[in-house]
């Protein structure tokens, strides 16, 4: 072989090596909703330098927080095309889909942040993740989680009469929807960045929301009565496109898999170092506190049963599962 042969030969090799390297290599594209501040976002920037780190390089994330990329319906479709490779999205979104992820919603399914990650690392949550690649086309990864709900209002709520006719913020899915309205509120779906501004304008006259965003995003600036209640969990789920994972090699999978289960993990973590601190921080703030139990809901529990024992059987399986773990 002349020179000339060895060097286009030497050429062509180096193209088909470049041509497969650059096939398997990625930046993946991770969409969110909540803001740069919010540990959700932080777990998903370090995955992607994580995943970096363990790829030597070869794949990357770019996270997208903040509903860049639209809001959770809209991401689900771009992952469903494609379009979109991961996202950190609530369990509210999976639930429109996957009416089994509802029954995560259960008012007091558990009773504080420990009892909830207990639930989520369990084999019955565990499994349901096997549910999402037929109903949504998304690959589940794992769970992550925000603190319990409760209550922020402008007015006080002292009993369960004063939740008629309230207009409340809510995460845009069933569940929650439907405890809301069997407690007689006027349930008002609003995407996490228009939360301060309709409180201060009256738009909205009360928040379900987590210590963590409620102390973070300054929500008791423009309502200061804090009803705390731990009415729900809030699980989140990492999810990747069904049709990404395809296409990816199963050592690329492993490793998606492992670096993203370890954050996700971290988060729960997080949370239940963190809630108690936030707890506290909120009852220094100068608002008024009340606590309440599940007897403050027991009618709008007891509606919201009727309605999901049905649509999520799941439910019964993750109570008992619960009522395992309770003690632990």
């Amino acid at each position: 072989m002349n020179n000339v042969n060895k060097l286009v030969s030497a050429t062509f090799a180096i193209g088909l090596t470049m041509v497969s390297w650059s096939a398997q290599a990625r930046d993946f594209r991770l969409g969110m909703i909540t803001p740069p501040s919010h540990l959700w976002t932080q777990a998903a920037e370090a995955f992607g330098d994580d995943l970096a780190a363990a790829s030597g390089g070869e794949h990357s994330v770019s996270v997208f927080p903040s509903q860049q990329l639209g809001n959770e319906a809209q991401m689900v479709q771009q992952l469903q095309a494609g379009s979109l490779d991961m996202a950190f999205l609530t369990i509210a979104e999976m639930s429109n889909r996957a009416p089994d992820f509802g029954a995560l919603y259960a008012p007091y399914l558990v009773e504080d942040v420990a009892h909830a990650a207990r639930l989520l690392r369990s084999d019955t949550a565990t499994d349901l993740l096997e549910l999402l690649p037929a109903q949504t086309g998304l690959v589940g990864i794992g769970y992550g989680m925000s603190g319990m709900r409760q209550i922020l209002s402008r007015n006080s709520i002292d009993s369960p009469e004063n939740l008629e006719g309230l207009r409340l913020r809510i995460t845009p899915f069933e569940p929650i929807r439907d405890f809301y309205l069997a407690a007689g509120t006027a349930p008002t779906p609003l995407p996490l960045p228009d939360v301060y501004d309709a409180l201060a304008n009256g738009q909205v006259d009360a928040i379900d929301m987590d210590f963590e965003a409620i102390e973070a995003l300054k929500f008791y600036d423009q309502a200061e009565h804090l009803l705390i209640s731990n009415h729900m969990m809030f699980p989140m789920v990492g999810v990747v496109s069904g049709r990404v994972w395809r296409e990816l090699e199963e050592t690329d999978r492993e490793l998606i898999r492992t670096t993203m289960q370890e954050h996700l993990s971290g988060v729960i973590d997080s949370v239940l170092e963190r809630e108690p601190a936030q707890e506290a921080s909120l009852r220094e703030q100068d608002i008024r506190v009340v606590e309440v139990d599940q007897s403050f809901f027991q009618e709008a529990v007891e509606r919201w049963e009727g309605i999901w024992a049905d649509k999520a059987p799941v439910l019964l399986e993750l109570r008992e599962t619960a009522a395992q773990l309770k003690a632990e």
